[in-house]
């Protein structure tokens, strides 16, 4: 996996490609010498500072509970439960209103007029803040020390009223999002346009960003509960597996749902390297879901920090096997074949790897966008040589 990584540059003229390889065999090299396999242990000395922002929750929750004293564990742990599911509603409802129309018009009755951009924004930018300030306190109290690999898991913290709570809402919620995406699916451009007023490719276009988010979202979610919740009885384990694996399966179609979009939005608007990026990183949450229905299954996780992390080096060497550039060049090329508009300026700005497509290209564009192409190579020296450009060179 390494060398393969390490051997794009060889092969590719992408430069940004060959920078996410070497950043991923970097990876990929620290995880083969050290060979830690929890979650802290892999990550640490990457992400230091958010991991101790996310390890201080529990120590707020520890100096919150002292204080408040008098109060039983249980009220507390239900008191937090539905303070956790209103914080979860109140940012994941305007994310989905604003990724989908036809939601948004059943959401109406029920939510009163405000700007969800701003809201979200608010929210994401509150959330983000107080955790690194708390981050930064809890470091300041008491930096905390690298993982080892003693094997001594945590007690785990959460009861089942705990997190259940939250993580039921959040499978309604999905779950009525669902029904409206189908809805919107069988009902084609006729019912988009009659509820949101869109074409179905401007509907299409609407809402990647926020669906992305929402999977984001969702997947910490599901990995702190995994974490956190209890196990001790058959009850706790099958209500665990249910629900986490309820919530998995529908993020799975909202993930499908954002991938639909995207390729519609691609075949009305064009391929574009960004487009094809957020694409492929979604392909590989979808991925990563199923391996989180894997660990939700076993109830057993120490696996899957590593899996995820091999699954998305696997993704980015699969995606320089298919030279990326190329394949947005053909596509490009492909829908301007059947009549739609095609951007030679964009074509221009990407790098070698597509000549082979652009002989696709009749005169004289062929030679107007080749020659531009080649304009931008330099002299390779023999340390630098690439496959891609010394074709070109010819």
């Amino acid at each position: 996996m390494l060398l393969a990584l390490l051997a794009v540059g060889t092969f590719r003229a992408a430069g940004w490609l060959f920078t996410l390889c070497v950043l991923a065999a970097c990876v990929a090299g620290s995880l083969a010498v050290v060979g830690r396999r929890s979650v802290h242990g892999v990550l640490y000395d990457v992400i230091a500072w958010p991991l101790a922002s996310l390890s201080s929750v529990p120590w707020v929750y520890a100096g919150a509970k002292q204080m408040r004293g008098s109060k039983s564990r249980r009220e507390q742990g239900v008191v937090l439960s539905v303070v956790v599911t209103i914080a979860l509603l109140a940012v994941f409802i305007p994310l989905l209103g604003g990724a989908d129309a036809t939601f948004a018009k059943l959401l109406e009755p029920l939510t009163p007029e405000i700007a969800t951009d701003r809201v979200v924004q608010k929210i994401v930018l509150f959330v983000v803040v107080g955790l690194a300030a708390v981050g930064a306190l809890y470091v300041l109290a008491g930096p905390p020390q690298p993982a080892t690999e003693s094997g001594n898991e945590p007690v785990r913290t959460l009861r089942r009223v705990e997190w259940a709570l939250p993580v039921s809402a959040l499978t309604v919620l999905f779950a009525v999002f669902v029904g409206a995406q189908f809805v919107a699916l069988f009902g084609g451009d006729d019912y988009v346009q009659r509820t949101a007023g869109l074409t179905y490719a401007e509907y299409a276009r609407t809402g990647f960003w926020q669906l992305s988010l929402v999977t984001i979202l969702t997947l910490a979610v599901i990995l702190v509960v995994l974490r956190w919740a209890g196990q001790e009885s058959a009850a706790d384990r099958l209500w665990l597996r249910v629900l986490l694996s309820a919530v998995s399966v529908l993020s799975l179609v909202i993930v499908a749902s954002a991938l639909g979009r995207m390729w519609t939005y691609q075949q009305a608007y064009g391929f574009t390297l960004l487009r094809l990026l957020v694409e492929v990183c979604e392909l590989w949450l979808g991925l990563v879901y199923l391996l989180v229905l894997a660990a939700v299954f076993s109830l057993r996780r120490m696996w899957l920090p590593r899996a995820v992390i091999g699954t998305a080096m696997a993704t980015l060497l699969a995606l320089a096997v298919l030279n990326p550039e190329r394949l947005i060049a053909d596509q490009n090329i492909d829908r301007w074949e059947r009549g739609k508009p095609l951007d030679t300026s964009y074509l221009s700005e990407l790098s070698t790897d597509i000549l082979p497509a652009i002989d696709r290209l009749p005169e004289p564009m062929r030679t107007q966008v080749r020659e531009r192409v080649r304009a931008q190579l330099d002299a390779d020296t023999w340390q630098s040589w690439n496959l891609s450009r010394s074709d070109a060179a010819r």
